[in-house]
Parts: structure tokens; C-alpha cells; sequence
């Protein structure tokens, strides 16, 4: 299992370092070329939006076909959006493959979650497994946009689209050896479900619930921090050092986390992270300095970071397993959703309560949120 888990990390970190470095090249080229700020805007919004719409069909076409079909057809549109961009760098064509690129990434990683909560023996290893799982992006998003940034500045804007199609076929290669799972049976009755009848299970919709407020506060600290620093007078390189701080501090616990999975229920973990995210979310917006603002920013990482894993690990065990890759299509269809419409909410909402405001009302509703989360320690697994 641990060698056909390091090849699946691989993969995934390929496929997503793809979109990364897509994701930072194709606006800078945009800016570049004399695009309005915008247009920018819609160009970053499309990464995520396929993914709002992709996600649930993507995740019940793991169901019926398992690993390696879904994650051929993410590597072809990744390698098509990223070479498409490379034989014809202009804006319309770069809003193609900002749809391609991030619509494979959400496929592949929904195909990817699924299989590996089927691979796993018992509870703590599928906590450990999605634990070292969720690393797999920390280091793309640091491989992709730094891949891509060394090239444009020494070859070309062209030449680091073409790089990051290459990623993806790196990826295939990496996953095309994991042995396919079994196909899972449907039960009699069960051949016509609905997305609605997952919906309609209390624990799940509690479950969405929770990751939705968590997924609200890393966009609150990701678009709202840097309006905040600039309020605050801070310079462009501190307010990235608090970004990269988060980052990085997300990253770590992850590494941590399998050895904290063996100790702790998921619930405990979800529980506890959204109480001291509501404190430090209360606190933020009362820090001055760059220091200050730096630390809450890590704390944060630390504890946003360690939250994934187990969100993952429940889903697995509350959902039936026939409808697994379902499931996960609609939390990643809500993930994304979140990230589509909450810049353009909070945006809105600072303008009228001010930037300290967002904070504190994020704040007040994970911290009410956490009763939720709460009531995830009473688990039923399906069959």
C-alpha cells in the first residue's frame, strides 16, 4: 500500500502543480498583454468554476469506472488546456485552458480520494493514508508556479505552458501502474440514485456543512489578508511572507497528522480546529505588525491544515460505498463554489462593515459551526 500510495502522491502532485502553474502564469501573461484587472478576475474564476459543474459528474463516473479511466481523460485535458495555451498564447485561448486545467485537476483528485479510501484495511489508516494524501498539493502549488515563473523569466511565457503539459503525462505514468480496485455492486433498489438522496442523509449534509464554513475561512485569510496588510501599510513582500507562512504551516502539520491519526477521532480534530480558527479569526483583524499578523497566519495553517484529512476520512465512513466518488464530487463542487462567490462576497461585505468585520462574522460562524462538527462523533458506516 505504501509504495502504490507514493505513486498516487506523485501523480496527484503532478496533475495539480499543472493547474498551479497555470493558474500564476496565464493572469501574469494576461496583466502583461494589457488585460484589465477584471478580466483577470473572470480568468481566475474559471479554474474553479468547471469544477463547480464537473465535480458531481466527474465523481459518478469514478463510481462506475473506478481509477485509471477518470485519470486518463483529467491527464488529457490537463495536457490539452496547457498545450493549447503554448501554440496559442492569447487571452480567449488561456480562459480555455484555465477550464481544462482546473476541471482535470478536480477529476483526477476526485478519482484519486475515492480510491485510496477503498484501499485502506481500517479507520486509521484511512485517516494516515488521506493525511499523507492532502501533502500532495503543498508541494505543488509550490513545484508548479516555481517551474513556471524560472521559465517565463529565462524562455517565455510559451515554454512554460509547454512545461506544464508535460506535467501531466509525468503523472500518468506514475498512476497508470496502481492496480484498479475491485468494482463495488450496487445494492438491489439503489440503480437510479440521486445526488438529493446523499443530501437527504443528516450526517452528510452536516458534514458539507462543516467543510464549507472551513473552506470560507482559507478563502477569508487568502483574499482578505492581503487587503488587511494593505490597510495596514505593509509591504508587498510581507504580506507574502504571511501568505507563504500559512502555507507552509499548513503543510507541516499534514506531516504530523499520521501520527496524530492513530490518537485522535476525526471529530475531535474537526471540533477543536474550528474553535481555534474562530479565535484566531477574532483576533486577526486586531494584530498591527507584520510579526503579529505572521503569527496568527501560521496558526492558522496549523490548524485549517489539519482538518482536510479528516473530513475525507468521515465522508468515507458515513457515505455508502457504491456513491463514494459522488460524495466527494459534491463537497469538491462546494469547495470550489465557495471559492467562486466568497471573494466576490466578502469583497461586497467589506465595503459596509470593513475589513475587521468579515473577519469577526467568519468568526462568529465557524465558532457557532463547531456544534456541528461536534455531532460528527456519532458515526454509521454504510455498506
Amino acid at each position: 500500500m505504501k509504495r502504490e500510495l507514493t505513486r498516487l502522491i506523485a501523480g496527484q502532485i503532478c496533475l495539480h502543480a499543472c493547474m498551479a502553474g497555470m493558474r500564476m502564469s496565464a493572469p501574469l501573461m494576461a496583466l502583461r498583454s494589457g488585460q484589465s484587472e477584471a478580466a483577470v478576475g473572470v480568468l481566475l474564476a474559471l479554474f474553479a468554476l468547471t469544477q463547480v459543474f464537473l465535480a458531481l459528474p466527474a465523481g459518478r463516473y469514478a463510481d462506475a469506472h473506478g481509477l485509471k479511466r477518470p485519470v486518463m481523460w483529467s491527464v488529457l485535458m490537463a495536457f490539452t488546456g496547457a498545450g493549447l495555451a503554448a501554440l496559442w498564447p492569447i487571452f480567449p485561448v488561456l480562459c480555455v485552458s484555465a477550464l481544462l486545467t482546473g476541471g482535470a485537476t478536480g477529476g483526477a483528485i476526485i478519482a484519486l480520494q475515492r480510491h485510496v479510501g477503498r484501499a485502506v484495511q481500517d479507520v486509521t489508516q484511512m485517516k494516515q493514508a488521506f493525511s499523507w494524501l492532502s501533502i500532495g498539493p503543498a508541494f505543488s502549488n509550490f513545484i508548479g508556479p516555481f517551474t513556471a515563473g524560472i521559465l517565463i523569466d529565462h524562455a517565455g511565457f510559451q515554454w512554460a505552458y509547454a512545461a506544464m503539459a508535460v506535467l501531466p503525462l509525468l503523472g500518468w505514468l506514475c498512476i497508470r501502474r496502481t492496480r484498479e480496485l475491485p468494482p463495488v455492486i450496487k445494492p438491489d433498489g439503489h440503480e437510479k440514485n440521486r445526488a438529493w438522496d446523499l443530501l437527504n442523509a443528516p450526517m452528510f449534509r452536516r458534514l458539507l456543512m462543516v467543510n464549507w464554513f472551513l473552506s470560507a475561512c482559507w478563502d477569508v485569510h487568502t483574499f482578505v489578508v492581503p487587503i488587511l496588510g494593505h490597510e495596514r501599510g505593509l509591504s508587498a513582500s510581507a504580506i507574502g511572507s504571511i501568505l507563504g507562512g500559512f502555507a507552509i504551516a499548513a503543510a507541516l502539520i499534514r506531516m504530523l497528522l499520521p501520527i496524530l491519526a492513530a490518537r485522535m477521532q476525526e471529530w475531535q480534530v474537526i471540533t477543536g480546529a474550528m474553535l481555534i480558527t474562530s479565535a484566531l479569526l477574532g483576533v486577526y483583524p486586531l494584530m498591527h505588525t507584520a510579526w503579529t499578523m505572521g503569527a496568527c497566519s501560521v496558526l492558522l495553517g496549523l490548524s485549517l491544515g489539519s482538518v482536510q484529512p479528516m473530513v475525507m476520512s468521515t465522508l468515507h465512513q458515513i457515505t455508502p460505498e457504491h456513491r463514494h466518488g459522488e460524495a466527494l464530487g459534491l463537497r469538491l463542487m462546494g469547495i470550489n463554489a465557495s471559492s467562486v462567490l466568497m471573494p466576490i462576497l466578502f469583497g461586497a461585505a467589506g465595503t459596509v462593515i470593513g475589513i475587521g468585520g468579515v473577519f469577526w462574522c467568519v468568526s462568529a460562524v465557524v465558532g457557532l459551526g463547531s456544534r456541528s462538527a461536534y455531532m460528527l462523533r456519532v458515526h454509521k458506516t454504510h455498506g
